[in-house]
């Protein structure tokens, strides 16, 4: 198990932390280590979360004694080893790359210097990799973006970015969840809601699942929309054995 520190985080909290790589190679030791941790009976009750190139255990009241703890975090990373075969979960998201749905779209195709359909099919071509979830509620950061559209963020966000976008910045491409505020560049949306607080799963993704985007008609997307609405719709999900 490789690891660079481990580290106290304030008075109630343990840092783990890898390589300054994203990479599928780091994030399957990083999701190693958050399972390995899950498992133990550390001095309290604790929640794990993942970045990139971390970890973060964070506890509900100040540690008693931090270095039994880190090295009770220590050794359990010690003793962890990485599985070489992993299941895979593919999901399949429908996305609309529609002018009314992608405002962002023409924009980025002129600044790549590419047509709009090799832009759409650069960016509905590859399997993104989830590595984490995070700045809103289900939205997830995808990693895997093709470099030849790769695209800096808006310099001004807007104030309302419509629940469903799908978007790029830099080498990342994501979800918006709900309506929210963001600077990403909208190139498409999707009609699937993605994140539910009410249900008993607010959101069907975890680290290392797998995201591939598929192109619907403006025909589609409302009669997938339509589906969502009265709750029959569901994902389309591939699953590979490791």
């Amino acid at each position: 198990m490789k690891w660079k520190s481990i580290s106290r985080m304030g008075d109630r909290g343990i840092l783990i932390e890898f390589p300054q790589e994203i990479s599928e190679k780091i994030l399957q030791t990083i999701l190693e280590a958050k399972t390995a941790l899950s498992k133990i009976n550390l001095e309290q009750k604790v929640e794990i979360t993942n970045t990139y190139h971390s970890l973060l255990i964070s506890y509900p009241s100040a540690i008693r004694d931090i270095y039994s703890e880190l090295k009770v975090v220590s050794n359990i990373l010690r003793a962890t080893n990485i599985s070489k075969n992993i299941d895979k979960r593919i999901f399949k998201i429908p996305v609309c790359y529609e002018a009314e749905y992608a405002p962002d779209l023409n924009e980025v195709a002129e600044l790549k210097n590419i047509k709009k359909e090799e832009l759409i099919s650069l960016h509905s071509t590859p399997e993104y990799l989830v590595y984490f979830t995070g700045f809103l509620p289900g939205f997830l950061y995808l990693g895997g973006l093709n470099q030849k559209i790769a695209t800096p963020r808006k310099i001004t966000p807007r104030k309302i970015v419509t629940k469903g976008s799908v978007g790029i910045a830099e080498d990342q491409t994501g979800i918006y969840p709900q309506e929210s505020p963001g600077g990403w560049q909208i190139i498409g949306r999707t009609p699937l809601n993605l994140f539910c607080a009410k249900s008993k799963i607010p959101s069907p993704f975890v680290a290392g699942d797998f995201v591939q985007f598929h192109p619907v008609s403006n025909s589609e997307y409302f009669q997938i929309e339509e589906e969502v609405k009265q709750g029959i719709y569901e994902f389309e999900i591939i699953k590979i054995n490791g």
